[in-house]
């Protein structure tokens, strides 16, 4: 028998919120979390705006969770990957483990961008899953997945198939993102990445698919999703949110930064996803895209997506999120993925916001305002990632169905 993979628990500090519960009626209600970065260290740099996370409407202290002691044995993003973890594990049921379950809980979280202040204390970027293995006695699979803006989605993807195979019964997945410094986006500004022309608007910076975006918005956080084997999942009672039903992955073997112009990548890693979780094309009826909005990577997703569904493009929507959030970088994939799982579970899809000139008018990309869901025997997402060095992951969600 196959075993099946569902969701049971999530987790999320992002700049649209610090739960899971504040930050999806947030993106639903199409709310943005970017702001302006303030201090001379921004002054002379052309981007100075990020997706920070703010709590009461003031910078995030983890000095009110952790002590200083703590603090000066790991990085903000693993911190920021423990406090999304509890958070999950306290959704899922699973705070209080027996040990012989335990044995079979992993552990796949990364990072994409570790800062350079980071190296010297941390060393490696698998500290955030290692910390969490120890905190919990997690005895399953410890891995950590650096695979840049595709990191948290291959996590993930990684988990559904640990699972799958037997390598573990649950597993505490996704990424963890502490980037904004004035090194990093000095860095990315230096290849004309980010937004520069709404430093006094950062409302309007991030504008997925719009005719006027220019580049991405940098944001920070953590989103841990709870795989569990649906068996399991049953026998414990556990709500179960949706279930994975597939992982596409892919290389564009092109370019170190820029994605292949006819999307070959993208659209080997979504019909992968679609044909490892054993459905039609057609019975997807919602992607959300990747896109950082920047010119160049939002059209190509758009094509890839164009070829892969073909006549079906009609019945489908696609959004992106990351005009509401920014661009996580390696926990821009997994954050999305919750977005996913929520929208797959209400039946309520996501608003791109802030897209006001569509250039593509072949395709719903659910502008400023969310939708409801169309109708369809059972609601089926992609999640798309892809990650600079032309790694590419796509995961299938769908509707839980017993």
């Amino acid at each position: 028998m196959q075993r099946r993979v569902v969701v049971t628990g999530m987790g999320i500090l992002s700049p649209v919120g610090t739960s899971l519960k504040e930050s999806w009626k947030n993106i639903i209600s199409g709310k943005c979390g970017i702001t302006r970065l303030e201090g001379p260290e921004y002054e002379n740099l052309p981007c100075k705006v990020a997706g920070s996370i703010k709590e009461n409407g003031s910078d995030y202290q983890l000095s009110n969770y952790f002590k200083k002691t703590e603090l000066k044995t790991m990085a903000p993003a693993t911190a920021y990957a423990l406090l999304a973890t509890k958070q999950a594990l306290e959704d899922a049921g699973l705070t209080d483990m027996s040990d012989e379950t335990k044995e079979y809980t992993g552990v796949a979280v990364g990072m994409g961008m570790i800062d350079l202040n980071d190296i010297c204390y941390t060393i490696l970027p698998n500290m955030a899953a290692g910390h969490i293995s120890i905190k919990y006695g997690l005895h399953g699979p410890n891995h950590a997945v650096s695979t840049a803006c595709a990191t948290g989605a291959h996590a993930i993807g990684d988990s559904f198939r640990f699972i799958k195979n037997g390598d573990a019964n649950i597993m505490v997945c996704g990424g963890t993102e502490a980037c904004i410094s004035p090194m990093s986006i000095a860095g990315f500004c230096r290849l004309r990445a980010l937004s520069t022309s709404f430093n006094n608007a950062p409302e309007k910076a991030s504008r997925p698919f719009d005719k006027d975006r220019e580049g991405f918005v940098m944001g920070e956080g953590s989103a841990i999703l709870i795989l569990e084997e649906l068996k399991h999942a049953l026998q414990r009672g556990a709500h179960i949110y949706a279930e994975i039903l597939g992982y596409g992955l892919s290389g564009d073997a092109s370019h170190l930064t820029a994605p292949r112009l006819d999307g070959t990548g993208a659209f080997l890693a979504m019909q992968r996803a679609v044909k490892d979780a054993g459905i039609k094309m057609n019975e997807v009826t919602y992607v959300n895209a990747h896109a950082t909005s920047t010119p160049l990577g939002d059209a190509i997703e758009t094509r890839a997506i164009k070829n892969v569904f073909g006549s079906h493009c009609s019945n489908i929507a696609v959004s992106s999120t990351k005009g509401a959030h920014g661009h996580l970088l390696g926990a821009a994939g997994n954050l999305e993925a919750a977005f996913t799982v929520k929208a797959v579970e209400e039946g309520i899809l996501p608003p791109t916001i802030n897209l006001e000139t569509i250039e593509d008018k072949e395709i719903n990309f659910v502008p400023i305002n969310s939708q409801k869901w169309g109708k369809c025997n059972r609601r089926i997402a992609l999640k798309n990632a892809f990650g600079f060095g032309g790694t590419n992951a796509c995961l299938c969600i769908s509707q839980f169905i017993e």
